[in-house]
């Protein structure tokens, strides 16, 4: 009797494993597979930019790098002669207030609008500006690590101020684009690498305020011109992972950038400029995403305003700091760069009776104005975090 009901007992396991079987050996099929890959992580591992992320799997290696720009550092006599001392010019305490906003970042960029000769050949205000070595000292001091040359301001004092600024960058160990010393550094894409992030800069100026460039030599300065610009930026996109481009245009004083300004600014969006950074205005400028084609976004702002200068109009007054954060992931599959997190710090030059000069917190400074002008640069990103 028990063989009997060991015999039934094993003749039901056999049927029922033979009836399964099917299910618990045999390999699922590709559209099964395809099912369980979730269409996020196919997205994440394609070799394009500023792909933005919601569920990640797989990812081997996250990296981030903050990087922070200024505008116009206009260096009117007003302000190199507050700045005078009795051994030189000390710029250091108009930036006291400002300084680890400038230096927490990893890449601060500013934008060096009168060409820093030094004194050894005359400083000199506008038209023709000049300023002392001693800005780059301070700049150094609170962190820029690269500056613009190429505005309409380059040609002001020559080929001299332009080879004492160039040299003066490089003794500094600041990184400087958009104005050069040959046809060699011109075409030398300028990088820097933090947290295995290799940003590329590029800077280019509508013009030079009728100065002509010097037979010969159409590297002292970049101009803007689109082909120049599309070869730019292709050599410059195969050598980092970001591309930032610096241009100086628009109408001065307007607070809205105009038509030309935008179709310039999505021309380089669509080459592949992924960071724009716009100078001249001497006013803020609200930024934007600008959609480009292959789906991915590039951000501009279209003007930093003044970050320093003697031109006393309440806007012409204003600047910041803009700041944005960008990621790079490293999956199975490839790369992915997202730019995100855009921000500004709104700043304001105080100063009185051409005394002074200070750049200072606008939230701590009028709380009228910053609520105005907060206002005002969220106009196309509204989630633009101002502070």
């Amino acid at each position: 009797m028990k063989n009997k009901s060991l015999l039934i007992m094993l003749a039901i396991i056999l049927i029922t494993s033979f009836i399964g079987g099917s299910t618990i050996f045999s390999q699922p099929n590709e559209a099964d597979m395809e099912k369980r890959v979730s269409s996020d992580l196919r997205t994440l591992y394609k070799p394009t930019k500023k792909t933005e992320v919601t569920e990640v799997t797989e990812v081997t290696e996250v990296t981030e790098v903050s990087l922070a720009a200024v505008g116009d550092l206009l260096i009117h006599k007003e302000v190199y002669n507050d700045a005078k001392t009795s051994s030189g010019y000390d710029f250091n305490p108009m930036f006291q207030e400002v300084s680890s906003h400038l230096s927490s970042a990893d890449i601060t960029f500013a934008n060096s609008e009168s060409i820093m000769g030094g004194a050894a050949i005359g400083v000199s205000t506008y038209p023709s500006f000049n300023t002392p070595f001693e800005l780059g000292d301070t700049l150094k001091a609170n962190g820029i690590d690269i500056v613009s040359m190429s505005n309409n301001h380059t040609l002001d004092r020559g080929v001299p101020a332009i080879e004492n600024a160039i040299n003066q960058w490089d003794f500094l160990g600041i990184e400087k684009v958009g104005s050069y010393l040959s046809p060699e550094e011109r075409d030398t894409i300028t990088t820097i690498e933090k947290n295995d992030i290799t940003f590329s800069f590029l800077a280019y100026t509508y013009g030079t305020n009728g100065i002509p460039t010097p037979d010969g030599k159409p590297y002292l300065v970049n101009r803007i011109d689109k082909d120049l610009i599309a070869s730019d930026i292709k050599r410059a996109s195969s050598k980092s992972d970001v591309v930032v481009m610096s241009l100086h245009f628009g109408k001065e004083y307007e607070r809205n950038p105009s038509a030309d300004q935008k179709e310039l600014a999505a021309f380089a969006a669509e080459q592949g400029a992924d960071i724009i950074l716009g100078h001249h205005p001497h006013v803020l400028q609200p930024p934007e995403w600008i959609q480009n084609t292959d789906g991915s976004q590039s951000l501009v702002f279209y003007s930093l305003g003044n970050f320093l200068s003697g031109q006393e109009e309440k806007y012409r007054r204003i600047g910041g700091i803009a700041g944005v954060t960008v990621q790079k992931v490293k999956g199975m599959e490839g790369t992915s760069i997202d730019i995100k997190e855009p921000r500004f710090k709104l700043t304001y030059v105080d100063f009185e009776n051409d005394q002074d000069f200070k750049i200072l917190p606008m939230k701590e400074f009028n709380a009228d104005m910053f609520q105005e002008l907060s206002k005002h640069m969220k106009t196309s990103i509204h989630d633009l975090l101002v502070n």
